[in-house]
């Protein structure tokens, strides 16, 4: 049988991997001034960039002390890590949390990683889709309002009956994806039209990702097939533009309908 600190270092690591990242047990690691024995390394490009964390796996029957927060400091430094994060099975003394202060080390229980690791690697998911909502809404904005309501991309304003508006869809996405940034469940996933794309309701990220996932298709393929019947009758004249998430105004009517800032 596995010694229980082995398995410990290997359920952290089953974490990581399980969330798409690079995680090895047991390496070994070049600094600037000498190597040093890593229980757990992680490696991922989730927040945009090449990022790498050290992780000490403590599974110990003790609290960690101040010194093993400064130990991991130095190689922190040395390495060049983005990250080190000790996980302890009995927590930690006051000293050790004072250690880490203005650091860039963390002192979490096992549980606290789950819960912290999901929340970042979550919301840099989320955010990508707000990437994605932003440029499906350029192109939705790029034909005029009078040629979107003529290819059924969205409704006359007088129309009280809406069987499918691409509109609706882009507005329940800006609030899926503001109130899933804050972990704000259960999400009403309500369109107010008649034709509707997956569940009413969702209880997690995952469900909330899988209706995103369905309805940003949706939108794209409904756009697509206005775009192709617009060239065959020469009213194919979109404005191209591109405006960044940052400053699109249509985005932010959206994050205003929301009531959710995208980004986080």
């Amino acid at each position: 049988m596995a010694k229980d600190w082995y398995r410990f270092q290997e359920d952290i690591k089953t974490l990581f991997f399980d969330l798409g990242c690079d995680a090895q047990t047991n390496m070994k690691m070049k600094g600037v001034r000498t190597s040093h024995d890593i229980d757990v390394l992680v490696r991922s490009k989730y927040l945009g960039q090449p990022i790498q964390w050290i992780i000490e796996a403590k599974h110990w029957n003790k609290k960690v002390s101040k010194l093993h927060v400064l130990a991991l400091r130095t190689i922190v430094e040395d390495t060049g890590t983005d990250k080190g994060f000790i996980v302890s099975q009995k927590g930690f003394q006051s000293g050790a949390f004072e250690a880490a202060e203005t650091s860039n080390i963390q002192l979490l229980t096992f549980e606290e990683l789950i819960k912290l690791t999901k929340d970042i690697f979550h919301k840099d998911i989320l955010k990508t889709y707000a990437r994605r909502l932003n440029y499906i809404v350029n192109r939705y904005y790029s034909h005029d309002k009078i040629i979107r309501i003529k290819y059924g991309l969205r409704h006359d304003m007088y129309d009280y009956d809406v069987k499918f508006s691409v509109y609706y869809i882009l507005m329940a996405s800006a609030r899926v994806i503001g109130m899933a940034l804050e972990n704000r469940y259960p999400i009403d996933l309500e369109t107010y039209q008649d034709e509707k794309f997956g569940e009413l309701t969702a209880t997690n990220f995952y469900q909330s990702i899988n209706w995103l996932n369905l309805n940003l298709i949706i939108a794209e393929e409904r756009i697509l097939e206005a775009e192709v019947s617009m060239q065959r009758n020469n009213e194919f004249a979109p404005k191209l533009f591109h405006m960044k998430l940052e400053v699109n105004p249509h985005m932010k009517i959206f994050e205003s309908l929301a009531r959710r800032p995208l980004m986080g």
